[in-house]
Parts: C-alpha cells; structure tokens; sequence
C-alpha cells in the first residue's frame, strides 16, 4: 500500500478529522458509535463545502494499479458519492485535473470499493467531488502500485 508512506492534504478540515486519517493504514469505520464519537480517529473529513478535495503525495511517481476506498460505517453515505479519482503529476487545480480513473457511486456503509486504474502513472492522487456542495468523508484510501520512473 503506497499510500501509507505518503502525504495527504485536502481542501479544508472539519473539526480534527484531517486528511493524514485516511492513509492511517487503520480500514476501521465507526458502526453504532455515537456520531462523530469515534470518527475523528479514523476518517479523514472536509467541511462543507463546495468542490470538496482530497490529495494523496506519493512523493514520487509510480504505475497506479488499484486505488481502493473505504466508507464509513454510521452515516453521512453521500460523503462518498461521485467521487472522482484522478491520477497524475500535476498540481494544475490542485491536482484536480489530472486523468480520472474511476467515480464512486454509492458505496455502502463500512465497506470498501476498488478501482482498477491500469497503470495508470503519477504522484498524486486525489479525491475531488465537483460543483456539489457537501462533505467529503474518507475512511481509508490505499494505492496499490508498481516502480517509480
């Protein structure tokens, strides 16, 4: 898992749920916890906002083969919904608009989906869910990868 020897940052932060909680290397999402109780040790989660973003630094450039994405397990599952995941090496839009390789559709509660990007090359990856005004929560993001160039 690339992803937890990198650097997250993301558009904003709501409250203590900062961006470095969703390469943790922790896939546990809160299920019958109070909310948000126990969110802020494990996900990642933007204000509200619109355009929200979140930006994964591998630190340097890698094939991207897999990026696999995990929701959390009490509620808010639009958090998740129509989320671009965009590869690459620019910062162009703070990286926002570098090739996509997958959206999210409704990822149920507590569990985790898988892209398969295909090689596709880059250092960032990012998490970026346009012209909706909403949260953008991330349980665990992990980036599965081959030689840097």
């Amino acid at each position: 898992n690339l992803a937890l020897k990198g650097r997250a940052v993301q558009s904003s932060t709501y409250y203590t749920f900062g961006a470095a909680q969703a390469i943790d290397g922790i896939k546990y999402s809160p299920s019958g916890k109070p909310y948000p109780a126990e969110t802020n040790t494990y996900c990642s989660i933007t204000a509200y906002q619109l355009s929200p973003w979140w930006r994964l630094d591998l630190l340097d450039s890698y094939y991207i083969y897999k990026v696999t994405v995990t929701n959390r397990g009490d509620c808010c599952l639009d958090d998740t919904t129509g989320v671009e995941i965009r590869i690459g090496n620019s910062l162009e839009n703070n990286g926002n608009n570098n090739p996509r390789c997958g959206v999210t559709s409704l990822v149920p509660a507590g569990s985790s989906v898988s892209f398969f990007c295909g090689g596709m090359e880059g250092r960032y990856v990012n998490m970026y869910i346009p012209n909706i005004q909403q949260h953008l929560t991330l349980c665990e993001v992990e980036v599965y990868g081959t030689g840097n160039f």
